[in-house]
C-alpha cells in the first residue's frame, strides 16, 4: 500500500450500520484514516434460540427436500449449528444429502463444501432472481423445495417457487430484532442530514431498510436524499441486494463488483482517491483539501480550521490569483487590514513548506504552485 493510499479517508467521517462484522469493516476504513461512528440499525435475533427454526428443521427431516437452495454461507453455517445445539446435525444432513442442492454465490458454496456437502449449481451472479431463472426452466409442480434464508427473506424466491406449484418449506436462521441504540441511530441520520457524515456504509438489505425509514420518521431523508444526489455525502452497500432500499429511495450507492466485505472496503476507498477531494498538484506533492482535512504528499498538515479554508480558496482558485479583500472575506471576524490576510497565509505557508507551494504575487495577493493539472470535485 503507498503512503498516500494509506492516509485516502483521513479527515472523512464513516458512518457504519452493520450489528454483525462492524469491528472487521471498521478496522479496514480507520486503516485508511477514516473517523468511524458506529449506529446498527438492526440486530440479529442468535438462530440457537430461535424455536420456531428447530421446529420448521424437525419438519423437513421427516419429509426430505428434493431441492435445497442455500442462499447465505453464514446462513447455512447457522442453521446446522443450531440443530447441532438441538441434535439434529446428523439427521438434517442427511435428510438433504440426496438432495439437489442449489447455491446463490461462491460464500454459500463454500458453507455446503464445509458441511461435507457438494453444491449441484451455483448462481454466480448471488442473486435469487439468477436462481429462480434457472429453476423455473422445469416442472416443479408438486417438487419439494427447502429455502434456507436469513431474516430478510430470499427476495421473494419463495413466493416464486409456491405460485410454480411447488412445495415450499422456508428456514430462516435468524431473525432481525430493533437497534441496539434507537437513540444512536436518530442521532445518525440527523448526523448525515446536518453533513457531519461523509460516507455511510450498509452491509444487509433490511438495515439499509430501517436506516431509511429511521431517516423517514425523523423528517430528513429528504435533505440526505438531496446531500447524496449532489455528492456532499456518499452511500456504499455491500452488494445489489443491500443497495436495493436505497435507490427504491433515489439513492444511487457505490456497490462492489463482488458482494464481500473487502471489496465493499476498496470501492469505498478508491472512490476517495478518485473524487472526493479538492486537489491541485504542487511542487511538494499532491495537495487535497476535504471536509475537515487537508493532505500534503499523503501527509495530514497540522491546519487550524482558519488555516484550511484559506488553504481551501488558494487551491480551488487553481494557480489564479486569491487578493487580500478575498481572504479578509473568510478570515474569522470583521478585519479589514490585509495584515491579517497576510499572517493568515504566512502560517499557512508554514506548515506546507514555504514559497514553494504558496506564491505571492506583489501588489496583488496570493497564488497556488502548481506544476499539473488540478483536479476538482465536490464529492
Amino acid at each position: 500500500m503507498s503512503r498516500e493510499l494509506g492516509q485516502v479517508m483521513a479527515g472523512c467521517v464513516v458512518l457504519v450500520t452493520a450489528d454483525r462484522r462492524s469491528g472487521e469493516l471498521s478496522t479496514a476504513l480507520a486503516r485508511r484514516g477514516a473517523t468511524i461512528r458506529y449506529a446498527p440499525a438492526l440486530t440479529i435475533v442468535p438462530h440457537v434460540d430461535d424455536e420456531r427454526l428447530i421446529a420448521d428443521t424437525v419438519a423437513l427431516i421427516a419429509e426430505p427436500p428434493e431441492i435445497v437452495v442455500v442462499t447465505t454461507g453464514i446462513g447455512f453455517r447457522g442453521w446446522v449449528e443450531a440443530a447441532d445445539a438441538a441434535g439434529l446435525a446428523d439427521e438434517l444432513l442427511a435428510a438433504i444429502r440426496n438432495a439437489r442442492i442449489i447455491a446463490r454465490g461462491p460464500k454459500a458454496r463454500g458453507a455446503i463444501q464445509a458441511a461435507g456437502l457438494e453444491a449441484d449449481w451455483v448462481a454466480e451472479s448471488e442473486t435469487s432472481a439468477e436462481i429462480l431463472s434457472y429453476l423455473l426452466t422445469e416442472n416443479l409442480t408438486a417438487r419439494r423445495i427447502a429455502v434456507q434464508h436469513h431474516g430478510a427473506g430470499a427476495d421473494g424466491l419463495d413466493i416464486e417457487l409456491d405460485a410454480a406449484g411447488a412445495r415450499v418449506a422456508s428456514l430462516v436462521v435468524y431473525r432481525w430484532g430493533p437497534p441496539p441504540d434507537a437513540a444512536a441511530v436518530r442521532a445518525s441520520v440527523h448526523g448525515v442530514a446536518d453533513g457531519e457524515i461523509d460516507a455511510v456504509t450498509f452491509t444487509s438489505a433490511p438495515g439499509a431498510h430501517a436506516w431509511l425509514e429511521a431517516a423517514r420518521s425523523e423528517g430528513v431523508l429528504d435533505r440526505i436524499v438531496s446531500r447524496c444526489r449532489s455528492g456532499a455525502v456518499v452511500m456504499a452497500a455491500v452488494g445489489p441486494v443491500t443497495a436495493g432500499p436505497l435507490q427504491d429511495n433515489g439513492i444511487d450507492p457505490l456497490v462492489p463488483d463482488r458482494g464481500r466485505l473487502g471489496a465493499l472496503v476498496r470501492t469505498l476507498v478508491g472512490h476517495y482517491e478518485r473524487l472526493h477531494t479538492t486537489a491541485a498538484c504542487t511542487p511538494a506533492g499532491r495537495l487535497q483539501v476535504r471536509r475537515t482535512v487537508a493532505l500534503l504528499d499523503g501527509h495530514v498538515l497540522p491546519l487550524s480550521p482558519t488555516g484550511l479554508e484559506v488553504l481551501r480558496l488558494l487551491v480551488e482558485s487553481a494557480g489564479e490569483v486569491v487578493t487580500r479583500g478575498q481572504l479578509l472575506q473568510i478570515l474569522p471576524g470583521d478585519s479589514t487590514d490585509p495584515h491579517s490576510a497576510e499572517v493568515a497565509v504566512a502560517r499557512v505557508r508554514e506548515v506546507c513548506g514555504g514559497k514553494a507551494v504558496i506564491q505571492t504575487v506583489v501588489k496583488r495577493g496570493y497564488r497556488l504552485a502548481i506544476s499539473g493539472p488540478s483536479v476538482s470535485a465536490a464529492g
